[in-house]
């Protein structure tokens, strides 16, 4: 295999997916220059501190730090670096796709900048990209800015990563695989080099051409939202059978290698940044090419059906104008994000429906404000959330929502009934005005059971 001298590197935007790839990378003995339009983030690497939360990050960011630095300038990033990581936001449009005006304006700075550069350089688009984005639009302005062809001198790449928040750095360090589409042989091996020297782990690593690798990385996301929507459409069935364990089907189920056992947990719906939309570009991408992509459609409607199923749960225990709580407000544990949370939008729906609603969550709670405002009570604390509430559900399976002690400390005047979907709390160890409703656990009362509750309240 052909070997290269260290690259020096540049990585553009240092939000949550950029900021600890410049830290790992830096950490592994590359130089790296990060660059973003925010000046918080810039100040805060210089500074030698993490710009968002993660965990990790900071651990990272002090051992790169004598090889790591920040900077505005797309100049001063290019021409101090051989190849360039390019980490901006995708929003998807109205049309449910990806919109690249922000990787295009990215690659316009970097190629205006290597007009004052002579010698070759790389640029890698880590932004999932909708097929065709890269070898096209992203192309033609990397060529167009630059004045120079995708060829020798300038290597273009499709390098997505594959991580989740609340997990980026150790996801980064040992990936399941390495994906890499590529304009040319010595770009592709370049890329393979940086991996082999940042990971702990010894990824597979597939190489293909640009289209191949787009449509992989969405095909992947789209592949496990699908396995995700299965098993709560399993949770749901040992909802409503007597004596069925979804974790026990599951497990069986997720024992044969032709299934595996990843993602196969009934709880909740999938939320945050990444799977809502990718799905649903997926779909929308099929659309497009008169391909029927129903597999994706009904992956989504099964999510969405996840808040109301997890109404349901609550009417099962307490009628309209009731107080109820909800735990958990980031769409995962370990991170702040609230982007399509599942207890976000579980609290909004719960107060349309006339309930009084307390929140909390270790993490979240400036974020859920933007989002809810007026239409829920923030709690200080889990303690607090949980003050003068007839039903408790349990969204996010952040560690210590489990622990028995913060339930012993709940009133004993009255019963609480506390959801739990993750079917994470032992009731053993619960105080007996503590009433655990275990879903997926033929626990849950079915629609019809809901409607007579209704009936006999009203």
């Amino acid at each position: 295999m052909t070997t290269f001298s260290q690259p020096r590197i540049s990585v553009i935007g240092l939000g949550k997916l950029g900021a600890p790839m410049a830290a790992v990378l830096s950490a592994k003995g590359f130089h790296v220059i990060g660059l973003d339009l925010n000046d918080k983030f810039v100040a805060a690497i210089n500074k030698g501190l993490a710009p968002v939360q993660e965990p990790r990050l900071q651990e990272f960011i002090d051992r790169g730090r004598p090889r790591l630095r920040a900077t505005h300038s797309f100049e001063e990033a290019v021409l101090n670096s051989d190849i360039t990581f390019v980490i901006v936001p995708t929003p998807s449009d109205k049309e449910r796709v990806f919109s690249n005006k922000y990787v295009l304006a990215a690659v316009r700075s970097i190629g205006q900048a290597l007009r004052a550069k002579d010698g070759r350089h790389v640029v890698v688009v880590t932004s999932t990209v909708m097929p065709g984005s890269t070898g096209g639009d992203i192309q033609r302005e990397l060529e167009d800015s630059s004045g120079r062809k995708v060829g020798p001198e300038l290597g273009l790449a499709y390098n997505p990563e594959f991580i989740a928040l609340g997990s980026v750095v150790r996801d980064m360090l040992r990936p399941d695989f390495i994906l890499i589409g590529e304009s040319d042989d010595a770009t592709g091996a370049q890329l393979e080099s940086i991996y082999t020297r940042s990971c702990e782990n010894d990824p597979v690593i597939r190489r293909m051409n640009f289209v191949n690798a787009e449509l992989t990385k969405i095909s992947v996301n789209t592949y496990v939202t699908t396995k995700i929507s299965y098993a709560n459409m399993l949770a749901e069935m040992c909802d409503r059978l007597p004596g069925a364990d979804v974790d026990v089907v599951s497990a069986a189920v997720g024992s044969d290698s032709r299934v595996g056992s990843k993602y196969i947990k009934g709880a909740i719906g999938y939320g945050g940044p990444c799977f809502p939309r990718d799905n649903k570009a997926f779909a929308a991408l099929g659309r497009k090419l008169g391909v029927r992509c129903d597999l994706a459609e009904a992956t989504d409607a099964i999510n969405d059906h996840q808040i109301e199923r997890l109404i349901g749960a609550v009417q099962a225990h307490a009628a309209s104008g009731a107080k109820v709580a909800v735990l958990g407000l980031s769409y995962k544990p370990e991170t702040q994000v609230v982007e399509e949370s599942q207890g976000v939008a579980l609290a909004w729906k719960l107060s349309e429906e006339g309930y009084v609603v307390s929140v909390y969550d270790p993490l979240a709670m400036a974020g859920a404000e933007t989002v809810l405002s007026d239409k829920v009570i923030f709690a200080n604390d889990a303690v607090d959330a949980l003050a003068g509430v007839e039903v408790a559900i349990v969204t996010t399976p952040w560690p210590q929502f489990k622990d028995s002690g913060l339930w012993a400390r709940r009133s004993t005047e009255t019963k609480l009934v506390v959801i739990d979907p993750w079917r994470m709390m032992d009731a053993s160890g619960l105080p007996s005005h503590i009433v655990l409703v275990r879903m997926g656990f033929g626990a849950v009362p079915k629609p019809s059971d809901v409607v007579t509750l209704r009936r006999a309240s009203a």
